[in-house]
């Protein structure tokens, strides 16, 4: 089954999977702490908006996920103070779904130690809810945060067990775990 770009996120782990039919040529790069989704260097040029983007953040010892631009702005919003439904629910509801062909929504999560937080906006929705456990969104069919069983303890394994999920076309992930600190890995294809 295609679910498109997903989050599973938790207490202390999350990840982030990058699925595409369109885009494939496509990696996760570290920039100061910072992954980053790209065009590999054999990419075809396009101009569409929505393939390179910030999809791990840092902020006060949590970490932010997502599929695009919001991921910087509920960063911002976690630095100010707001708490994390708030960030959430802030940026996606002011950046909205992606106004592309399908309509893509917006996926986002804040991962602390101890809490976790997820979030969609959808053409017809928007929800932010607290979990308690891993929680799963994606942009396709699995568009409503629902628990989801997710093994991984440490970033290197939630990525992993992120990008061997039984969805198709997995691109590239990367996982986080939140505890006195926050740790990232990431997978880029098969090969790592």
């Amino acid at each position: 089954m295609y679910i498109g770009r997903f989050i599973v996120v938790g207490p202390g782990i999350g990840a982030y999977r990058v699925s595409s039919r369109s885009f494939p040529n496509r990696q996760i790069v570290d920039r100061d702490g910072t992954l980053t989704v790209a065009p590999t260097p054999d990419a075809p040029e396009t101009d569409n908006p929505y393939i390179a983007y910030n999809c791990v953040r840092e902020s006060d010892g949590r970490a932010v996920l997502g599929n695009g631009s919001h991921v910087d702005p509920v960063t911002e919003k976690l630095d100010m103070g707001y708490p994390a439904r708030d960030a959430l629910a802030t940026a996606l509801l002011a950046l909205d779904y992606e106004k592309d062909d399908y309509d893509t929504p917006r996926i986002a999560g804040v991962v602390g130690p101890n809490r976790a937080t997820i979030g969609i906006v959808r053409r017809d929705a928007l929800v932010v809810e607290r979990v308690d456990e891993p929680t799963l969104v994606a942009t396709y069919e699995e568009d409503y945060p629902r628990a989801f069983e997710f093994a991984a303890t440490g970033a290197n394994e939630a990525a992993r067990e992120a990008y061997d999920l039984d969805f198709e076309h997995a691109v590239c992930a990367a996982g986080v775990a939140v505890d006195d600190a926050v740790r990232t890995a990431v997978v880029n294809g098969d090969d790592d």
